[in-house]
This record gives C-alpha cells, sequence and structure tokens, in this order.
C-alpha cells in the first residue's frame, strides 16, 4: 500500500536538505528558484521553521540559514569534513611554531570531539587523537566554546558532565571571553599546556576550535594564540559568512 504523502512536511525537509548543503545563507527566492516551490508556500514554511528553531532568519542580509535546533540534529559529517580540509596546512604551520601539535574539534553533547591532529617534529604523542572525546570543561578547546553559549546551556551541560563548582568554572569561562582565547595547564596531558580559539558560525555560535598544545616548561611560543586567532577568523569566513 502506498504511502499517503504529506507536501507541506516533503518540502519543509527538502528546505532543510538545501540548507545543510550551502556552506552560507541563501535568500528565500534561492530557495524558492531551487525546490520550484510557490512564492506564499515558501514563505510559510520558512515562517513556521524559524518559529520552530530549525531555520534562523538574518534579517540585515535577508537569507536564511540552518538555526539552533536543525544544528543539534544534524549529522556534523557535512560540516566537519570542509573544515578539516580548509584549516589543515595552517594547523600544521601553527604546530612547528608552537613545536607542538595543534587540533581541530567540535562540540559533542558535554564533551569535546577531536576532528583533525597535526604535530611539529618535536611534539610528544597525545590523548587528543581524531576521534577521540574529553570532557569539554577540562579542555582549552572546550572553554573557548562553551564561553560562546548562553548561560542556561553551559549550565546544562556542566551538570550532564557531573563537575562541581560552577562558580569556579564560570569565572574561567567569563576570563576566556574578555580575553578571545582558553587555556589549560597539564589537567589532560602531563607537562602538556594548550591554548584554544573559537570557531564561530552565522549564529555566532561555536561551531568548532582550534587548538595548539606544548610542552609547559617551554610555554606558549611567540604568535600562537595570534596565529589560531587568524584561523578561526578563516574558517569563519569560508564557512559561515
Amino acid at each position: 500500500m502506498k504511502s499517503p504523502r504529506v507536501p507541506a512536511a516533503r518540502n519543509a525537509l527538502r528546505i532543510l536538505n538545501l540548507l545543510s548543503q550551502m556552506d552560507v545563507p541563501i535568500s528565500a527566492a534561492r530557495i524558492r528558484n531551487e525546490l520550484e516551490l510557490p512564492r506564499s508556500s515558501t514563505y510559510h514554511l520558512l515562517n513556521e521553521m524559524v518559529e520552530s528553531g530549525f531555520v534562523v532568519h538574518l534579517p540585515e542580509q535577508q537569507t536564511y540559514g540552518l538555526g539552533m535546533v536543525a544544528y543539534s540534529m544534524a549529522n556534523a559529517y557535512t560540516q566537519q569534513q570542509p573544515l578539516v580540509r580548509l584549516a589543515n596546512r595552517k594547523l600544521e604551520a601553527i604546530a612547528e611554531l608552537s613545536k607542538g601539535s595543534c587540533h581541530l574539534s567540535r562540540l559533542a553533547g558535554p564533551e569535546v570531539l577531536y576532528l583533525q591532529e597535526v604535530r611539529s617534529s618535536k611534539a610528544v604523542s597525545l590523548v587528543t587523537k581524531v576521534g577521540v572525546r574529553l570532557p569539554a570543561t577540562r579542555t582549552a578547546s572546550g572553554r573557548a566554546m562553551l564561553s560562546h553559549l548562553p548561560e542556561n546551556e553551559v549550565r546544562a551541560l556542566f551538570s550532564i558532565a557531573g563537575d562541581e563548582n560552577y562558580g569556579s568554572f564560570r569565572r574561567i569561562l567569563d576570563e576566556t571571553a574578555e580575553r578571545g582565547w582558553a587555556e589549560e595547564h597539564e589537567e589532560i596531558s602531563r607537562g602538556q599546556s594548550t591554548v584554544a580559539v573559537a570557531v564561530l558560525d552565522h549564529l555566532d555560535r561555536p561551531a568548532a576550535a582550534v587548538a595548539s598544545t606544548f610542552p609547559t616548561t617551554v610555554g606558549c611560543a611567540e604568535g600562537v594564540i595570534e596565529q589560531l586567532q587568524k584561523l578561526a577568523a578563516f574558517l569563519r569566513e569560508r564557512m559561515y559568512s
């Protein structure tokens, strides 16, 4: 027996699928033309999807992109692979500068998921290999990304992680947000320190983080944080603007 069709639901899914394939938000006219939808139906569907959080409307550019709900449900593959390709060479250069390792990661609930690791010739092997997950509250990458989330989301993730003393952790995030980068010293690997910068998307939410890990006794090489900030801005411009 053939299943009954629900055109509105099908078209809403088609819109989500189209937006998931775009590197930048697009106009309603482009959505309408790409999917061959009636003008009125397009705006009705978009308004409903904006209301429910699946789509975000950017009034300054009159464009639409994936909303927070869609991001939380979406498969990260379509985003993380282009990020890895774009970031890899610059991560290698920063790793050589720091005489350590560099990483690209993203939030996965209360954890950080490592998408890429590159090492300089002098770097030691670390636990932060591709595919490894670590508590976001303990890592510099996690702190860099969490510092850009709303308070209620941070509290929820902190609670899920099972950590204590939220006040102390909130101060760490406030310091991170003020200076624009995060740090941790020997909380993940003995003798190693890490600095990290968040990569923000078109919603000003953390899409990823770039980080450099180096021997604590050596310290952060001059220019490493600046290069991480430049890389984060580059990835945002290429992927999300």
